[in-house]
């Protein structure tokens, strides 16, 4: 298990990904470390809602706020507020994933 600074921490080292990650939470450290593709691919093997909240995350993170919109949706999550930052809700994601059991 590991926790969201770490997570993040590791992701933004350039190093090789933590052994044990599940899949949100490797989705997350491969968006963090700039794999988007990679995260992309692996959410879409996540099932909703969780699945669709990093979709969300992505499509936001990529510019597409009328996909991300559909993925909030799916996700049953509403549209993050116009100030809240791209770190801050990945931080938000990371977190919740990693305390989740």
């Amino acid at each position: 298990m590991i926790d969201a600074k770490s997570l993040l921490a590791s992701a933004l080292s350039g190093g090789s990904v933590p052994p044990s990650l599940r899949p949100p939470e490797l989705a997350l450290w491969h968006a963090k470390a700039g794999n988007w593709d990679r995260a992309h691919d692996l959410c879409q093997e996540i099932p909703d809602p969780d699945g669709a909240w990093i979709h969300a995350y992505l499509h936001r993170e990529e510019g597409d706020l009328g996909n991300a919109q559909y993925w909030y949706q799916r996700a049953r999550r509403n549209t993050p507020r116009a100030g809240l930052s791209l770190a801050d809700e990945w931080l938000q994601l990371a977190e919740y994933f990693c305390q989740k059991q």
